[in-house]
């Protein structure tokens, strides 16, 4: 690996889609829902005007329901940007996984069943390649101070621990891991840098995405201290307190 692959970095702009609608949700509560006029495919559009050169979409519907639904958006995006997508939501069968990627995806995001079945998910690893899947591993703090792993939107308690789940990921070959600290999501409270120090210390071959909380540029020079190799920017993107293209200088920062 090259010095400037090692140094990398990339800010994924977010879209979140429910009901046809960009949406962002508080602590991934539906019933906490804010909207957004601008059409999905527009939004993508204007960030890849800005430079931008991935984008993470979450398909909202299915990662409760199941059954894929952003197909023909993704296909959208791929036709009139130069955009590379990471997308998923309600993936749970194999079948899935391939048909968002001959979508068009350029990684597909698997979320509670990486949690619930990690031989499924690690098998996936190998039959699709690391390079196809981004492992979201999404974790809230109990009262003894464990990281813990909740499923189905982040409202069922897994009984999964982050830490042993992480490293058996890494030692399976895991590439790109997504990481949401679920109580700073939506918050615009700062991304939790601590969590992200012990997942860079415990899997530093893992290219680390930090998601949730990031509140402007100082937060995204933060989250690239900390190891982290790419950050997620959601709520306060769409609600204009910092500029993309600003943004995105930091991806060739030194």
């Amino acid at each position: 690996m090259s010095a400037n692959e090692t140094r990398a970095f990339t800010l994924l702009p977010a879209i979140d889609v429910r009901d046809g609608r960009v949406v962002r949700l508080r602590q991934g509560d539906y019933a906490q829902e804010t909207r957004y006029d601008a059409a999905p495919l527009q939004v993508a559009q204007q960030h890849a005007m800005a430079g931008a050169r991935w984008l993470h979409l979450v398909d909202l519907d299915a990662a409760r329901g199941g059954g894929y639904t952003l197909a023909a958006l993704l296909d959208a995006i791929k036709a009139t940007t130069a955009l590379q997508v990471q997308t998923g939501g309600g993936v749970r069968r194999d079948a899935d996984v391939a048909a968002i990627l001959e979508a068009g995806a350029d990684r597909v995001v698997v979320g509670s069943l990486a949690v619930r079945e990690p031989d499924r998910v690690i098998d996936w690893l190998q039959r699709f390649g690391p390079e196809r899947i981004t492992v979201a591993l999404d974790a809230r703090q109990d009262d003894g101070g464990r990281w813990r792993l909740p499923t189905a939107g982040w409202t069922e308690d897994s009984g999964v621990e982050l830490d042993p789940l992480l490293v058996r990921y890494a030692d399976a070959g895991l590439r790109h891991l997504l990481c949401t600290d679920i109580e700073r999501d939506g918050m615009l409270s700062g991304p939790n840098l601590d969590l992200y120090r012990r997942i860079v210390a415990l899997a530093p071959d893992v290219q680390l995405q930090a998601s949730g909380g990031i509140r402007g540029l100082d937060d995204i020079t933060g989250a690239r201290a900390a190891g982290c190799r790419g950050a997620v920017l959601g709520k306060a993107l769409l609600d204009g307190r910092f500029d993309l293209a600003d943004a995105l200088a930091e991806e060739v920062a030194c």
